[in-house]
């Protein structure tokens, strides 16, 4: 007999919502999408649309109010709003699912996961990007000691908008959570932790370089981890000329891999998990390379086969966790770490100064 899918509420279906959550739980097997929260008439009948079976309500307290017919709520509203909701959802009884960043402060992220051990509830963060295909290759490559000891790592997520677009995510409003080192940085920061542990010191630089930008779009973090690797890790609305995504020096070889992940930009397109053979895969081309004491004019190196990007594996581990077969895929503890960091580089950019956790 075929076990009763879990039914989950997601709070907010703009970009977060409607591109990653709502088709990764769909696709999800023991997980039902059965409840969207938006006020907005049109994002109601696009959740509709492509989720026949799904309740759109105006507002959170809607689905609190229908607390006793879910099983999980997915928060996925401005980030101003992830605290007081995941707070709301734990007090009701509800497991919850919150996307990056959990909370503005590490403090918070840690109050948090004490609720959520209280309550004997699931509290996860939504970081997809351990999930990247690029990821999983390099994280293979590390375990498997082809390039030696890492010595060096550096992470780019750049992208070419010199044109603002406003919204909350671009607010200088020190309450919407905003700008690039809490956006991107949240993924390049849970990556370098998730691959080298610890930092034990933190340098960032910080811009705001667009005109009428207001927050930073243009961001560098060097971290010092505790096993001496140190991590570079840039974020940018401004690059002109992308830079490779990873290149990740060791003792026995170097790692150089250019391009984005193709899962955001199929789901954007409206592709789904499941419907294709090919979920996740990259053509052959742009495969990393791995090499030593090669020409800077010719590179060079061995072609890496890119291991497949699967998003949909943190929902399947959500699911198993839920049934008390699994661990949680990432812990709010585990962000709040990353926080730690994002906080120390905050200081350090305006303060110039080099930050010791």
């Amino acid at each position: 007999m075929t076990a009763t899918p879990l039914r989950v509420g997601l709070i907010g279906y703009g970009l977060a919502g409607s591109v990653f959550h709502a088709p990764l739980i769909a696709a999800t097997e023991g997980l039902a999408l059965d409840t969207v929260v938006t006020s907005d008439p049109e994002r109601q009948r696009q959740a509709r649309a492509e989720f026949p079976d799904v309740t759109p309500v105006a507002g959170p307290q809607e689905l609190f109010d229908r607390a006793d017919g879910l099983d999980l709520v997915v928060i996925a509203s401005p980030n101003r709003t992830h605290v007081p909701l995941a707070t709301a959802a734990l007090e009701a009884g509800l497991p919850v699912v919150v996307d990056k960043p959990v909370a503005g402060t590490a403090a918070e992220a840690r109050a948090l996961a004490a609720l959520a051990e209280e309550r004997g509830l699931l509290l996860s963060v939504f970081q997809n990007r351990r999930w990247d295909n690029d990821f999983l290759t390099l994280r293979k490559l590390l375990q498997d000691g082809e390039l030696g000891d890492a010595w060096r790592f550096e992470s780019r997520f750049e992208r070419w908008r010199p044109q603002p677009k406003g919204g909350w995510r671009e607010s200088g409003d020190p309450a919407e959570i905003g700008g690039l080192l809490y956006d991107l940085g949240s993924h390049v920061v849970d990556q370098a932790l998730v691959l080298f542990g610890p930092a034990t010191e933190v340098y960032a630089e910080t811009d705001v370089r667009r005109p009428g930008a207001e927050t930073d779009d243009d961001t560098f973090i060097a971290l010092t981890h505790a096993n001496g690797v140190r991590s570079h890790l840039h974020v940018s609305a401004t690059t002109a000329q992308l830079g490779p995504r990873f290149r990740v020096l060791g003792s026995r070889a170097g790692y150089v891999k250019y391009g984005l992940d193709p899962q955001e930009a199929a789901l954007r397109e409206g592709d789904r998990p499941g419907t294709t053979a090919d979920w996740g895969t990259e053509d052959e081309s742009l495969w990393g390379r791995v090499g030593s004491g090669q020409s800077p004019v010719t590179g060079g190196g061995t072609p890496v086969p890119t291991l497949p990007g699967d998003y949909p594996a943190y929902y399947a581990a959500v699911a198993r966790a839920l049934a008390g077969a699994g661990p949680n895929p990432v812990t709010a503890l585990e962000a709040a770490a990353a926080l730690d960091v994002l906080e120390a580089a905050r200081r350090s950019a305006r303060d110039k100064v080099t930050v010791t956790l």
